[in-house]
């Protein structure tokens, strides 16, 4: 009999999305309307080549008895007693609330295994949620956004160990077995690559040339993609989802509807994205818009790659690219190292090199760095550059560790975390992405303040 999973927490905090992520199924109802799951409901998963059989409950709501959602309620805790795992999920956008606490207590009691899903996590908006949900003492969460799918490949890993399930790679053709010696590993999901830039900046005849066809409608009038497109396709063998998107103008500039749609449709395609290819026309590059899409790309945690288009137009190309790559390094300091890629999209030119920037991005995109090393980077960085007293008191850093990749996320306890200046701050950042060669990733750095041993004498 396979393994049960059940999904509990709050309402509207994503656990019929979760369900439908999981069984690859849109069985269960989603809407933003809370308390719309009212009934346990099952569906079988193959998670890693593992049946399972996952359920969905309502959300957990203090009721007084014999109401609606006291049975409600009564319903979620029978598929709790019943379970061999539980995914207890919460709002990280909300954060932790008491309503959370209170039924963290009771999944804890049922004396079940529990995995702690922190969702909502794509961009910035859920870090802080994340961090709080450490308080519930289920164990380190995962972040996950269960309508992106981002950090579905954690919670999968976790549910294997869980319940004890051995970890089982399918390849294409359904077979079980491992990769063989220098052969990649298959990826769970296709890489997501958003193109993006300013109208006519030539991204639909970019994504043509990549595809091979004509897929997209090009042309020499701006504004003719209207919404992100997606397209999957195979290069050097990897699986890819390529989203065509709508040029981004200056909201000032967008007057038709149906343009404010499409420019609402590329972000959400940059925060759905995974590695971000941001096409600049060569005859006027690193206009102001160029760099406000940059600086979106940077601020919602995705990687970024610069393709210079139109380069078989540029006269003097090698002085050229060293002034843009100039430009780069002195607008965009914030993701220092962004490769920067000249290509050809209508001739065909610079591709290789373009999706070689691309997937070695999405690498480190991912990378984790192992604790002791980032101590020991640490320590060295705070030998070569002690932080700056601040009010007559030194401030100091303990500990370092990350959390998290999808972007790098580092968290360093201190003793005063306000009194740090944001120059110091740099100064660790970018010495952390040298030492760790982070070049062109968006890189987290949060500072918490360390408990105090004698603070309970």
């Amino acid at each position: 009999m396979p393994p049960t999973i059940a999904i509990v927490g709050r309402p509207n905090v994503g656990k019929s999305t979760l369900f439908n992520r999981l069984t690859a199924k849109r069985a269960a109802l989603v809407s933003d309307m809370p308390g719309l799951t009212r009934d346990r409901r099952a569906g079988e998963a193959e998670i890693a080549g593992h049946k399972v059989t996952v359920v969905d409950t309502a959300g957990l709501e203090e009721a007084a008895p014999g109401t609606i959602a006291a049975r409600m309620r009564a319903q979620s805790e029978t598929a709790i007693a019943q379970a061999d795992l539980v995914l207890f999920v919460l709002d990280a956008r909300d954060g932790v609330v008491p309503a959370d606490a209170a039924f963290a207590r009771a999944v804890r009691q049922s004396g079940r295994p529990v995995i702690l899903i922190a969702n909502k996590c794509e961009g910035r908006a859920g870090a802080d949620g994340f961090y709080e949900a450490f308080q519930l003492g289920l164990g380190e969460p995962i972040a996950i956004s269960a309508e992106h799918g981002e950090g579905i490949g954690d919670l999968i890993e976790a549910m294997l160990a869980a319940l004890a399930l051995p970890p089982r790679r399918r390849r294409k053709d359904g077979s079980d077995r491992e990769p063989e010696e220098g052969e990649p590993p298959t990826s769970p999901h296709p890489i997501r690559i958003a193109i993006v830039g300013r109208p006519n900046s030539g991204k639909s005849t970019l994504v043509n040339s990549l595809l091979g066809e004509e897929r997209m409608l090009t042309g020499p009038e701006p504004g003719l993609t209207r919404d992100a497109v997606a397209t999957d396709f195979v290069w050097g063998g990897r699986q890819v989802r390529l989203f065509d998107t709508a040029g981004l103008r200056r909201k000032a500039r967008i007057f038709e509807a149906a343009e404010k749609l499409a420019a609402s449709d590329a972000v959400r395609a940059i925060r759905f994205a995974e590695v971000v290819v941001l096409l600049v026309d060569a005859e006027h590059p690193f206009e102001h818009q160029d760099l406000t899409i940059a600086d979106l790309v940077a601020e919602e945690g995705r990687a970024l790659v610069i393709a210079v288009n139109k380069w078989d137009l540029v006269s003097n190309q090698q002085r050229t690219l060293k002034q843009l790559g100039e430009t780069v390094a002195e607008r965009l300091a914030q993701v220092s190292g962004v490769p920067l890629v000249a290509v050809s999209a209508l001739a065909g030119r610079g591709l290789d090199k373009l999706m070689a920037a691309v997937f070695r991005s999405y690498e480190l995109w991912n990378r984790r760095v192992p604790t002791p090393d980032l101590n020991r980077w640490l320590a060295e960085a705070l030998e070569r550059h002690a932080p700056p007293a601040s009010k007559g008191r030194r401030v100091k850093i303990r500990f370092m560790t990350q959390p998290s990749a999808r972007p790098p996320t580092f968290i360093a306890f201190c003793s005063r975390p306000d009194a740090l200046s944001k120059a110091y701050l740099r100064y660790l950042t970018n010495s952390l992405r040298e030492a760790f060669d982070l070049p062109g990733v968006p890189i987290r750095f949060k500072l918490r303040k360390g408990e105090n041993p004698f603070a309970k004498r």
